[in-house]
């Protein structure tokens, strides 16, 4: 008798995963916070290996802020101070990430030469809400990028602001290539970048960083909604010991 109920167990089985797999991918899986990555905790516990079972897409950086994250395709990438990416198979710390399976809802063709305001406003036309988070992909031609990276940093860690001042920045033109990262609502500015926080990586894998500014030439652009929201905090004494009521609030996401 109880064979009958075999099928119907396998069933069950199957929606419970289908769901709970649904629901993993549609997280936006976070490292720590912006105002304790621009207080100089650059000291990250997260590892890789954690990463990866978040995610397939995002951007972050290292321990000690050793360069630009890019994660695409499921592949981690390292862009450090030479503006070069490096494919990362372990990492010694990840003081901030946010990462997430990358499923887009929404793709559309942008074939007018935009720069990177123009850009962030045209996809906010396009959004159902400005109150949820948007991992954004745009792949194609850019006819100009302008895209930075910072030098590691030793201790003591200066502030980000500081640690800024001696980033490295580089211009190329009609390139291809994508830009990854985030559009995330006003009201989580104390804890991540509110609005459009980019970066961006060549087609051929050679050059990247964070975006600083650009013009598109034939783009393809995909917005993923990502309602689920998941923040790892770190419990080192560096954070912990942080006074983050300190931190200036409303940072422009062009500085991060």
């Amino acid at each position: 008798m109880k064979n009958k109920f075999y099928p119907f167990l396998i069933l069950c089985l199957f929606v419970l995963f289908g769901c709970c797999h649904s629901q993993r991918r549609e997280v936006l899986y976070q490292v720590s916070t912006i105002q304790a990555l621009s207080a100089g905790d650059y000291d990250g516990q997260a590892c890789l290996c954690n990463l990866r079972s978040h995610g397939d897409f995002g951007i972050g950086t290292f321990q000690g802020l050793d360069g630009e994250m890019v994660a695409l395709d499921g592949v981690f990438y390292q862009v450090k101070a030479d503006g070069r990416p490096y494919p990362v198979a372990q990492a010694s710390g990840i003081p901030f990430a946010q990462i997430t399976f990358f499923d887009a809802d929404k793709t559309f063709v942008i074939d007018d030469e935009l720069s990177y305001a123009d850009l962030t406003r045209y996809l906010d036309k396009l959004l159902p809400s400005k109150n949820v988070f948007y991992a954004v992909k745009v792949s194609g031609m850019f006819k100009y990028v302008k895209i930075r990276s910072v030098a590691k940093q030793s201790q003591p860690y200066p502030k980000l602001d500081q640690a800024l001042k001696e980033q490295k920045v580089f211009e190329f033109y009609d390139i291809r290539g994508t830009m990854v990262g985030w559009r995330s609502p006003q009201y989580s500015e104390k804890i991540g970048v509110a609005g459009y926080h980019m970066h961006f990586i060549s087609e051929d894998k050679l050059k990247g960083g964070h975006v600083l500014d650009l013009k598109t030439g034939e783009v393809k652009a995909g917005l993923d909604r990502t309602t689920g929201f998941y923040l790892s905090l770190p419990d080192n004494p560096e954070f912990l010991e942080l006074d983050l009521e300190t931190v200036a609030e409303g940072m422009d996401a062009q500085k991060i």
